[in-house]
């Protein structure tokens, strides 16, 4: 079967964006993170604010108990049903179904803050992920070409983020319960999707232009 993008490596062995994917469950994982915020748009609209919560805390229980049942990555899940609890309790609260997706809302905010802060302060978050998932240490910040490739990912990952939580900020402030779930979905794996080439690459330009260090490239 063909291999994604992210997941071709002229060696054959395994790599960094691999891993890193792998991480989050694969591709399938990032699906079922998806499938409660389904259940819970569908359910609120044919029945309401209290079957809707029920249903969606029970697509996550069922979720999580379908990974550990296949020995898949449970880390995807479990988040998950996380972020579907604290969404539940927020809306359960204060008995308004949008405040179910507040919390995801200001995460975006908080990942835009904490991915602008981290180049300001020159610890780029995806150069310090990579080098953690690599085994590296800190060289890389040293070598101008791989720091600036690591500062412009990590400020699209900003922009991204905060582009999220414009657009879902305003559609809670506008009351459009429909389209914040089908933002919350459009804007959520499918984007991954699509920028995780242009992490690949970056990498990829990032680890030639690195030392060679055994098997740690």
């Amino acid at each position: 079967m063909p291999r994604s993008v992210l997941s071709v490596d002229m060696t054959g062995a395994q790599t960094p964006g691999e891993r890193l994917l792998a991480r989050a469950g694969g591709f399938r994982g990032l699906v079922y993170t998806s499938l409660p915020v389904v259940t819970f748009a569908a359910a609120n609209a044919l029945a309401g604010l209290g079957p809707a919560l029920i249903a969606a805390l029970g697509a996550a229980a069922v979720v999580l108990a379908w990974q550990l049942l296949q020995r898949e990555s449970a880390r995807p899940a479990l988040l998950g049903f996380a972020g579907v609890a604290v969404g539940a309790a927020f809306a359960l609260a204060t008995g308004r179904a949008k405040d179910f997706y507040l919390p995801g809302i200001w995460m975006y905010l908080a990942l835009a803050v904490v991915f602008t802060g981290s180049v300001l302060v020159g610890r780029p978050v995806v150069g310090v992920v990579w080098a953690w998932i690599t085994g590296r240490d800190d060289g890389w910040r040293r070598i101008r070409r791989v720091r600036l490739a690591f500062d412009l990912v990590t400020l699209g990952m900003a922009a991204i983020s905060a582009t999220r939580f414009a657009v879902q900020y305003h559609l809670y402030t506008t009351d459009q319960e429909g389209m914040l779930a089908v933002a919350r979905i459009a804007m959520g794996w499918p984007v991954l999707l699509v920028t995780s080439p242009v992490l690949y690459f970056v990498i990829r330009s990032a680890m030639r232009a690195m030392p060679r260090t055994g098997d740690g490239t």
